[in-house]
């Protein structure tokens, strides 16, 4: 198409571009295209229809010149110029007097950009009493539901079952209406001083429709940045409940104008329980409905709660069919270790990682009870006080994202058993009876066989791919030289998966052992026994069923997903981390760059030059003065004076920041994925909305009221 495009321009100069080329570094008018090309199915925005060709020119005799500086002085006019001057003559009679209906039919077939002119003139037309009073009052509806957002206030009040039949009591945005209107809003005061007292100012539908044109107006303004930024990358976090709805959070990262990282929420998508559906559904949203280009997207991430990983997975190879350059990869937010568990497709590990968060959740919203824990810890290790002082230091963190969580777990669970069996049997006033009964249920899936076989085979197998995962969450260099450890990490997995019966045999043996310190009884899992209903084989032991239905499947899945994780295209991208001047430093500045970064030749302003630009850059950290420190991160690099001197270098380095297994290094631009924690955490999940989340999580993002108000009265008329 963009071909097309130059050959219709008779832009000889263009000819030689590639099609890439054409499309991420030049721009054509919106003049040159019939009206009947333009799409505005969205009011925020307006684009080009997909079959969309230039045909309309207005200097055509000289274009096949390129030479030609002096183009407008042309004696001889086509029938074009003439054309284009009686529409201006048109136009200027227009401005001077009322428009007859000859020039209403010449209006419209004026192009895009004059249209647009038009409108505005229109605007500036002086509104009647009753349209600024109406704007007024739509404005001050707004602002009442921004605040609300911001504020995370749920619009309703009250639950209807707690309030007697027949008794009315305002929602809270009409509780804010009324509080706006005793503080002297006169818009406010004229349009409902007539109102009963028990109806409602504003009906749900319409509160609905205000806070869908809230969201999308907020949302616009951060994908206007991310469109002008070309380049980005989607992350989806975990699956939440929004009012008894599965959702799907997405975040975006782009590189913006003052070249910082930047991840943002963008908004929740419905989730749909069949992948495929779900990918059709995730593609569209992102560009129909957001208008992103999926052409531009340079990586995808998923962070998955356990048991959504093979869906999620899914829809990152249907992306990655359509654009082979989303590359897919893990998320810096997570770790290793954790997301490979989640992924691990046995219903026995599902149900451990469900219980130790669980674990968590209560030690950590009761600090009587990590009180409690450390008195346990401190009598079960008085021999080694380093040791259980460290423990209770873990406690008080997140130790469920870890890199060595089940390393962790097995030294901590003697006293976890041991804590929660004195809360469920201490019947005093010092525990409330959730607690207790919580203690009791904890305690009892805690000793159980099924879950310390479980534990103790998963943290001996991520053993193996531990270091290599904190590497991933490192510094730039640690990033850079992980990627060149992954065969090493794979051959000592493989390595395991040959000899399954050796290391099995070990890792059966440490859990009889734990299992026997806490006096758990080794048997096989009752479902199993039940599901035998009689046809028992008495040569199935225990040792051999964890072996079969847990070791052998976890060890599998590991080396597929670290290979399915870390593709090809993935370790050219990390090994292209050599451009970072202090990881430079370190290979003695004997790199090959150009080697890797074919894979974003498209993306270079200038590739021809690429090599010896390379070259270039790798002189000026070798010799720099001693008095100058390398850079030793992406961040660094693309906040030097002189980098707008190495476009091309610049192009990478923003390319290879987008990836979401590089970390944000500046925590303020990553604040959107812990404002969405702190949003779900602080608000029940009955009162939560979609609308108000995206409002709340980003409240320091400007908003236009008159554009809202504007746009509703278009949208509903």
């Amino acid at each position: 198409r963009c071909q097309r495009w130059v050959e219709n321009c008779r832009r000889a100069d263009l000819e030689d571009k590639t099609p890439d080329q054409l499309n991420k570094h030049y721009r054509l008018c919106a003049k040159h295209f019939e009206t009947s090309m333009i799409c505005r199915s969205s009011p925020y925005r307006t684009v080009l229809r997909d079959n969309a060709v230039p045909t309309i020119f207005d200097l055509t005799s000289h274009l096949n010149n390129p030479h030609s500086r002096h183009r407008k002085r042309i004696k001889e006019l086509s029938e074009d110029e003439i054309r284009t001057l009686k529409q201006q003559k048109t136009d200027d009679a227009f401005e001077q007097k009322q428009a007859t209906q000859e020039s209403n039919e010449n209006n419209e077939q004026n192009t895009v950009s004059e249209e647009r002119g038009e409108e505005q003139e229109e605007k500036t037309v002086p509104l009647t009493l009753e349209e600024r009073e109406n704007k007024d009052y739509l404005k001050s509806l707004f602002e009442i539901l921004i605040l609300m957002g911001k504020q995370n206030i749920a619009l309703d009040g009250h639950n209807i079952d707690e309030l007697p039949e027949g008794i009315f009591t305002s929602d809270n945005f009409q509780a804010l209406l009324e509080y706006r209107i005793n503080g002297g809003d006169e818009v406010l005061r004229k349009r409902f001083e007539m109102t009963a007292v028990n109806l409602e100012y504003c009906s749900k539908t319409q509160q609905k429709q205000m806070l869908e044109i809230c969201e999308n107006c907020v949302r616009e303004e951060t994908l206007r940045e991310v469109r002008d930024s070309h380049f980005f990358s989607l992350v989806t976090d975990e699956v939440v409940d929004i009012a008894g709805e599965e959702h799907l959070p997405v975040l975006v990262r782009f590189v913006d104008d003052s070249h910082n990282l930047r991840e943002e929420f963008i908004g929740f998508l419905p989730y749909e329980t069949d992948p495929e559906i779900l990918a059709v559904k995730f593609h569209a949203t992102i560009t129909e409905k957001w208008g992103l280009n999926m052409e531009y997207c340079r990586g995808q991430a998923y962070i998955v709660s356990s048991g959504f990983a093979s869906k999620m997975k899914v829809v990152a190879t249907r992306l990655l069919e359509k654009y082979p350059q989303a590359v897919y990869t893990l998320c810096s937010s997570c770790a290793l270790n954790v997301w490979l568990a989640k992924s691990v497709p046995v219903v026995g590990v599902s149900i451990a990682l469900g219980t130790i968060e669980e674990v968590y959740c209560l030690f950590n919203q009761s600090p009587q009870l990590l009180v409690e824990l450390d008195n346990t810890i401190s009598a079960l290790f008085q021999d080694n006080d380093e040791k259980g002082n460290e423990l209770k230091k873990i406690c008080r963190s997140q130790w469920t994202g870890r890199h060595d969580t089940f390393e962790v777990l097995v030294d901590l669970l003697q006293a976890l058993v041991l804590c929660l069996d004195a809360v469920s049997s201490d019947f005093s006033v010092r525990w409330n009876n959730f607690i207790v009964g919580r203690a009791f249920v904890l305690s009892s899936a805690l000793t159980d066989f099924d879950f310390i076989v479980t534990i103790v085979i998963m943290k001996n197998v991520l053993s193996f791919t531990r270091a290599f995962g904190k590497n991933l969450q490192g510094q730039t260099s640690d990033v850079f030289f992980a990627a060149g450890s992954l065969t090493a990490v794979l051959h000592s997995l493989n390595e395991v998966m040959e000899n399954i019966e050796v290391y099995h045999e070990f890792w059966f043996e440490e859990a009889t052992n734990l299992a026997t310190k806490l006096d758990v009884q080794i048997k096989l899992p009752g479902k199993f026994r039940r599901a035998q209903q009689g046809n028992f084989d008495p040569d199935m032991t225990s040792e051999n069923y964890y072996k079969e239905i847990l070791s052998v499947p976890t060890v599998e899945h590991i080396i597929q997903e670290l290979k399915d994780i870390f593709s090809e295209q993935h370790l050219k991208a990390l090994k292209c981390l050599s451009l970072v001047p202090s990881v430079m430093g370190q290979l003695k500045f004997n790199t090959s760059e150009e080697h890797h970064a074919d894979m974003f030749k498209n993306d270079l302003p200038n590739p021809d030059t690429l090599s010896a630009e390379l070259h270039c850059w790798r002189i000026k950290w070798k010799h720099r003065g001693k008095d100058i420190e390398l850079p030793a991160t992406i961040y660094e690099a693309l906040h030097l004076p002189d980098i707008k001197f190495f476009p091309n270098v610049y192009a990478l380095l923003k390319v290879l920041c987008l990836l979401p297994v590089m970390k944000v290094e500046n925590e303020k631009y990553g604040i959107g994925r812990k404002r969405l924690k702190a949003y779900l955490k602080n608000t029940l999940t009955g009162q939560r909305s979609s609308n108000l989340a995206l409002l709340n999580i980003n409240l320091d993002i400007k908003h236009d009221l008159d554009l809202m108000v504007d746009t509703y009265i278009k949208l509903y008329p």
